[in-house]
């Protein structure tokens, strides 16, 4: 069953008047974080930008997701040091540090930065953990173990880590912001319309409809991954302050100020048919993610909301960003991972286009060759 989003479904403004008719220098594709965020750069630098969102600003996997705001890349940062080498996967966490950053200043009320905790399930797990922990106090960067879990994450976790600078998202609220401040800037946005690159005419195209690049793109090694979710009714005690994630992402929740638990992932019950861009619920997934929240929970409150969301997934789980054809560019294959990723890919992109050389492109070069994560 196909269904919107809690996030979607709060009510807000209409993005100011901004249709203006003439050519763009600029197109952009894609009204998520990735989209608006290109937008906003090059309408603050002066170009003449419109972008085109098929549904409504924040209508796919930016308005869609478990509201994580979260360092980093998929995979955890000893892997990426593995992969990346010292240097790169340094350059990779800092970039995302300052999206953090930047987002706290653009999102208002939108963010909370609470930091996030990810859970050890078994010894192995635990393990994992502690070779994240130990890789990123290498490098400097914070990060805290946590041996004591309060009831009842004692009796199913054996240890977490806590990320102190990540934090909490109401992700469509914040993009729907994002494309305000674009706006504001003096870019166009377009709602309810869908394009294809043939069609536009303008001297920069970027694609940045992250799980949908490959219908425009299908020469780019992405592949289209569904993410579900569901909300339940407030609980009765307010028991989770942060986003919290374990066995190896594939569960994720966190408990909103008015009490209500979001709760996603389960995806590894049924990996081949979460490989897709049908934006429905399953009854096998959605029943693990209700028998998740009894065991988090003690009861099985009432769902109030069930919805899914499409993100794009690269081989080695690091995002495409730069020019893949004359005069078009790509942002996305974030890999379930795209909020701060998003944020800073968009503006790296746009300033790309403007002639700038962000050292940080290079980590993302869309010729690269892939190293198969699984």
């Amino acid at each position: 069953m196909s269904t919107t989003s809690l996030w979607l479904k709060e009510p807000h403004d209409g993005l100011p008047r901004s249709r203006s008719e003439g050519r763009a220098e600029v197109v952009v594709i894609g009204g998520g974080v990735t989209g608006c965020s290109c937008a906003l750069t090059l309408a603050e630098r002066g170009v003449r930008v419109r972008l085109y969102e098929a549904r409504e600003i924040a209508g796919g996997a930016s308005g869609r997701n478990g509201g994580f705001a979260l360092r980093g890349a998929a995979a955890p940062y000893d892997e990426v040091r593995r992969d990346l080498g010292d240097e790169r996967a340094r350059q990779l966490m800092e970039l995302t540090e300052r999206s953090l950053d930047r987002m706290e200043e653009l999102a208002g009320d939108a963010f909370r930065r609470v930091g996030s905790l990810r859970l050890a399930f078994d010894n192995d797990e635990r393990d994992a953990l502690r070779r994240e922990h130990d890789a990123l106090r290498d490098h400097g960067f914070a990060v805290e173990w946590v041996d004591e879990l309060e009831p009842p994450l004692d009796r199913l976790y054996l240890g977490a880590i806590l990320h102190p600078g990540d934090g909490s998202l109401q992700p469509a609220r914040w993009v729907r912001r994002l494309a305000a401040h674009a706006v504001q800037a003096g870019a166009e946005i377009r709602e309810g319309e869908r394009v294809t690159i043939e069609e536009l005419d303008a001297d920069a195209i970027v694609v940045a409809c992250d799980g949908f690049i490959p219908q425009l793109l299908p020469e780019l090694p992405m592949r289209a991954t569904r993410g579900q979710v569901v909300a339940t009714e407030p609980l009765r005690e307010q028991r989770y302050d942060r986003p919290h994630y374990a066995r190896g992402g594939y569960d994720y929740w966190q408990q909103l100020p008015d009490g209500r638990l979001v709760i996603g992932g389960n995806r590894d019950a049924s990996l081949g048919t979460e490989e897709t861009e049908v934006e429905e619920t399953t009854s096998l997934i959605q029943g693990r993610l209700e028998a998740l929240v009894e065991q988090l929970v003690g009861y099985r409150p009432e769902v109030t909301d069930r919805w899914a969301g499409i993100w794009g997934t690269t081989p080695d789980l690091v995002p495409l960003v730069g020019e893949v054809r004359d005069r078009v560019w790509v942002a996305g294959g974030y890999s379930g991972h795209g909020n701060a990723l998003g944020l800073a890919c968009g503006d790296l992109v746009a300033r790309a286009i403007l002639g700038d050389a962000p050292p940080e492109l290079e980590l993302f070069d869309p010729a690269r060759r892939f190293l198969q994560t699984g």
